[in-house]
């Protein structure tokens, strides 16, 4: 690092900085100016900030780790959920912006009646806004540490590197504070183009260095599963740990494909949208926006964003062949350390900063809307006025900065943390989705559904019946499922007052709302359900098309490439001429 490099790094802190004094004004005054900009996002705004979010310090290390171990394929462990990103984007974006809601807790009051709510709204603005939150920041921070000490191991050890990212935090928690989801929204979008750019350039060098010898000399050094887009599907295994092709079974893959995507609650990821994604849903200009928004994430996150990352973790399996298994993702940040050049190392350390930035940035307003809005101004202390609300929202923002750094004190590693979430959520997400088509669908049922996957994920867990995940699905989902449908029709339903007033503010129609719909003649209800599940699928394979043209191109299988990529831009085309067709003021 010379000094061209700190400058360009004092000077990206300077710029995060500046964004949140330029944008103080327009957080204060509401809780809805401070948590959702004053409804005023455009889609290319909120669409970046969701993909800034995602992008956090940790995810190219996450992503070189996974093509080191198991090659392109070993993606598949989160590529796969773009199937429930797409129904989002057309079942569920519009509600979301139409419920005209602070935050996605406080559907829960909305949507159900009676005490149950009431619990299940604090327990979830509790639950999500300050426990998994926290842990969440906790575990971006210790890959910020691990970048910090591979980068300057002769200055950062584990003795004090928790000193640069608390003072890094420091600075996020004070701009966040500052200037709201206006300020958080405007730096994800700096931050994001800025991280991009810094590894589309350590791709291109990595991939030009003599001992990788460009896209030619990685096909000639790397064995050839490294290169293949899709899993291998066998009988005879489970997931592969020890290298080569990823490996799974039928029924792994089927639980990825079939189930997981709409059974599992995942923070980013979840089933009907939900946590930050909701809230720049909630957040955009109108429906419009809001859709908009969602389906230029779901593209970028999935389709556009991991190639330099890919290209990167397989030019560290030719440069670092000695990196043991369980530390190939470490091969990124020596590729950063060793091969950038003075100027581009500052340039790629801010973007590293970026990254971590903007996803603590997104979990800090993100977690304290929720206190605030879903547990303090709700049942701590009611009636204030909206400045008293922004007030302690900035304090509460420095207070769980604090809280996340005593976390990550305490942490030294998470792994096991996907799988965990994602079982400890198996069959919540079908409650997620039907709550919006199906009046029957109470607040107990809701309680059940949070609550039967932790019970049985300890059975099997503890009673050690043998059954990994993801094949572990085929258990909790079904128990999970019933459980929640049959506490549904046993218990007090939402009184029909709440019903009617949801189905006329949200107004969702189909066959699950005809009691309530009857009562209500002069609502519009959304239609042409048929048409939105065309879109759906057109969405998945747009955005799958995408992904692998552009990867066939990168890797020189041009012709191959450009049919994927003209399969995906006439899949774009007949949903735009199906929103067109219909007109946006039929579904917004």
């Amino acid at each position: 690092m010379q000094f061209i490099d700190w400058l360009i790094i004092v000077l990206y802190f300077a710029i995060s900085l500046a964004i949140g004094f330029i944008y103080k004004k327009k957080a204060s005054g509401t809780t809805e100016n401070f948590f959702l900009s004053g409804r005023k996002l455009a889609w290319w705004l909120a669409g970046l900030s969701m993909v800034a979010t995602t992008f956090a310090a940790d995810t190219p290390l996450a992503v070189t780790e996974l093509v080191g171990q198991n090659g392109i394929a070993g993606n598949w462990l989160w590529w796969n959920m773009v199937i429930g990103g797409m129904l989002t984007v057309f079942f569920f974006a519009r509600f979301w912006r139409r419920a005209n809601i602070l935050t996605d807790v406080e559907f829960i009051e909305l949507r159900y009646s009676g005490k149950a709510a009431a619990f299940l709204r604090g327990f979830k603005g509790i639950y999500l806004g300050v426990f998994m939150n926290t842990i969440i920041m906790g575990w971006v921070n210790l890959a910020m540490m691990k970048i910090l000490m591979g980068m300057f191991p002769e200055y950062i050890n584990e003795t004090n590197v928790l000193y640069f990212v608390g003072a890094c935090m420091l600075l996020t928690a004070f701009y966040s504070a500052l200037s709201g989801l206006w300020g958080v929204a405007v730096t994800d979008a700096f931050q994001f183009i800025l991280a991009m750019a810094g590894c589309i350039i350590l791709a291109i060098i990595v991939l030009n260095q003599p001992q990788v010898g460009g896209i030619s000399g990685l096909q000639e050094k790397l064995p050839e599963w490294a290169f293949q887009f899709t899993p291998q599907i066998t009988s005879d295994t489970a997931i592969s740990d020890a290298g080569g092709v990823l490996a799974i079974t039928i029924s792994a893959f089927l639980a990825f494909i079939g189930m997981q995507w709409w059974a599992s609650w995942y923070p980013g990821a979840e089933p009907g949208g939900g946590g930050y994604i909701a809230q720049r849903m909630m957040g955009a200009k109108d429906e419009k926006n809001s859709l908009f928004a969602t389906l230029f994430f779901q593209i970028a996150h999935y389709a556009l964003r991991p190639w330099p990352w890919i290209i990167v973790a397989l030019s560290a399996l030719v440069l670092y062949p000695d990196l043991s298994h369980a530390d190939k993702g470490l091969g990124f940040v020596k590729a950063m350390n060793d091969f950038l050049p003075v100027g581009l190392k500052g340039v790629l350390l801010a973007a590293f900063f970026g990254a971590y930035m903007s996803t603590i940035a997104t979990h800090l307003n993100w977690g304290t809307s929720y206190f605030i809005n879903d547990f303090y101004k709700r049942f701590i202390n009611t009636g204030k006025n909206e400045k008293h609300y922004v007030a302690v929202a900035r304090l509460i923002t420095i207070v769980f900065m604090i809280l996340s750094i005593l976390v990550t004190t305490i942490m030294t590693t998470i792994s096991g943390v996907w799988t965990f979430v994602i079982e400890c959520g198996a069959g919540l997400g079908l409650v997620l989705i039907l709550r919006w088509f199906w009046w029957r669908v109470n607040a107990i049922s809701e309680i059940v559904a949070t609550v039967t996957p932790f019970i049985v994920y300890g059975i099997l867990y503890f009673g050690e019946f043998g059954i990994a995940f993801p094949n572990t699905l085929y258990v909790i989902v079904p128990i999970t499922t019933l459980s929640w449908i049959v506490t549904a029709y046993i218990t007090k339903s939402t009184s029909e007052e709440k019903l009617l007033s949801f189905y006329e503010r949200v107004h969702p129609g189909g066959v699950g709302w005809k009691k309530i719909a009857a009562k209500l003649p002069e609502v519009k209800s959304d239609k042409g359900y048929f048409f939105l599940f065309v879109d759906w699928v057109c969405g998945v394979v747009l955005v799958y098309m995408f992904l692998f043209g552009f990867g066939k191109i990168i890797f020189g299988e041009y012709l191959t490439g450009i049919v994927l990529l003209l399969i995906g831009l006439f899949a774009a085309l007949i949903i735009f001429w199906d929103l067109n067709r219909r007109g946006w003021e039929k579904i917004s």
